[in-house]
């Protein structure tokens, strides 16, 4: 099993709607983009006693994005091993300079390194949907599921969604093959014919938190209610996968991000913040 499965595999058996909101599966499988080997580089294990305790995901060049198994999360050494390796360099965890790191908030580790002196950086609103037997909004609008032979269709319409976005049909085909993709779902909303947003979803299994990653409306249709739509179709994709409920985080700036999940039935949560090294 590669390292990049082995993180999936316990970051899934992590995921519960009592617990803060951490790293999932989805971020894992949504960076697959990038290939296998770009996506094995990228994480971040480490064991106790031949366990795995905690996972991270070098998202970029100085983010890392890291959980802690939920019943370790007060542990002292757990948190101070971690801290000294995200705190040095040479370990190839995080490099030199100003950096970030996204943890669950309320640990140790999280504590320790505030007392080491990292700061808070931008808020992040965390939003959350149940998915047990209430109704769902009706998205109003043509939804369809896209597999490999549309893959050009979903990329076209994140690249036009997001400014700096270098997503194409060949990074769909290479998240696709991902292990955490046997339980995801692309969905575009069609109107009259043509794809004017989409979502990605991903299951975690069945009874667990399911995450939006990501959710994007075509810069030419914007403000007509589609991003409203896609994210409640995305719900009821994880709702068929068996997901609990569904999460989404953005950042708190975005206050159009906000209000669409909140028109979908969304709940926010209070704010979390990344921690920064300056």
């Amino acid at each position: 099993m590669s390292v990049f499965d082995e993180a999936v595999k316990a970051l899934r058996e992590w995921q519960t709607d009592d617990q803060p909101f951490q790293l999932h599966p989805g971020d894992l499988g949504w960076y697959r983009r990038f290939g296998a080997k770009a996506a094995d580089d990228a994480v971040r294990i480490w064991h106790v006693d031949g366990e795995i305790v905690a996972v991270g995901l070098l998202d970029g060049t100085d983010l890392l994005r890291c959980t802690i198994a939920p019943e370790l999360r007060q542990d002292f050494e757990l948190a101070q091993r971690l801290a000294d390796d995200v705190c040095t360099p040479e370990r190839g965890v995080l490099p030199a300079g100003t950096v970030y790191v996204e943890s669950p908030r309320g640990t140790r580790f999280q504590e320790l390194m505030f007392e080491r002196g990292w700061q808070s950086d931008e808020p992040w609103t965390p939003l959350r949907l149940a998915l047990g037997a209430s109704s769902l909004l009706d998205p109003d609008v043509s939804i369809e599921v896209i597999g490999h032979d549309q893959a050009d269709v979903h990329a076209a319409v994140i690249r036009a969604s997001f400014e700096k976005s270098t997503f194409t049909e060949e990074r769909w085909h290479a998240m696709a093959v991902g292990s955490p993709y046997a339980d995801a779902r692309s969905l575009v909303a069609l109107d009259r014919g043509v794809a004017v947003a989409t979502i990605i979803v991903w299951s975690a299994g069945p009874g667990r938190p399911g995450l939006i990653e990501p959710m994007g409306v075509h810069r030419d249709h914007r403000g007509k209610g589609f991003g409203t739509a896609i994210t409640i179709a995305g719900a009821a994709a994880l709702r068929e996968l068996g997901s609990s409920s569904a999460l989404v985080c953005t950042p708190s700036s975005n206050a159009g991000a906000v209000a669409t999940y909140r028109a979908a039935g969304f709940t926010a949560l209070p704010e979390v913040f990344d921690q920064r090294r300056d």
